[in-house]
């Protein structure tokens, strides 16, 4: 078991039931981040840099109100989905969610998830990369997902574990979790060894 605290710089409620799951001990804390990113940045680079923002506002804060920030793990993620060269970010709006589930649809696209781990002057940051193929899918079968399930606040506008990803994905290549939001597997192994040594 990790016995140094954990703090997940990430209100997505996906990667909360992950860390659950996998009986992580974490309390969430959250600041506003600027999440753009220069449009030069490999595909890879994004979440990474995205979720290093995350954990630096959080410690930031902390840090500005005097709280103790040593002996704890800040972790943070970001999601990105690229289709051939293009970032698809989360849609503004039902018609954009629409527009995008048309892209995705019979298409193979790649998930990532950027992952940092900060503890004390130790910081470690790597990417996953899930392959997510879709089968083709109707008008009415996307305006049905995305009527009852709302997915504004996913990259892709779709979530795996839902009812789109159950009926829609042909196959995946890679972690399942990381196209939930998190590689958990991973993220638990990097928190171990970490933890380990600690003194």
């Amino acid at each position: 078991m990790i016995r140094t605290p954990v703090i997940l710089a990430s209100q997505s409620p996906r990667r909360k039931t992950l860390l659950e799951w996998a009986e992580v001990s974490f309390k969430v804390e959250v600041v506003p981040t600027d999440e753009s990113f220069d449009p030069n940045m490999e595909a890879e680079r994004i979440p990474i840099h995205i979720a290093k923002a995350k954990a630096c506002a959080v410690k930031n804060k902390m840090l500005a109100s005097n709280e103790q920030v040593n002996h704890i793990f800040f972790l943070a993620a970001d999601t990105v989905v690229v289709l051939d060269k293009e970032i698809i970010n989360k849609p503004a709006n039902r018609t954009e969610a629409i527009e995008i589930l048309q892209k995705l649809s019979g298409r193979k696209h790649r998930v990532i998830t950027g992952v940092v781990i900060m503890l004390n002057e130790v910081e470690v940051a790597f990417s996953e990369t899930t392959h997510v193929h879709f089968h083709p899918l109707t008008k009415a079968q996307i305006e049905y997902y995305i009527d009852h399930y709302q997915p504004f606040d996913k990259a892709g506008a779709y979530a795996i574990q839902e009812w789109i990803g159950v009926i829609g994905i042909a196959s995946i290549t890679g972690d399942f979790y990381n196209v939930m939001g998190l590689p958990i597997s991973r993220v638990v192994q990097e928190l171990t060894t970490l933890d380990q040594k600690v003194v």
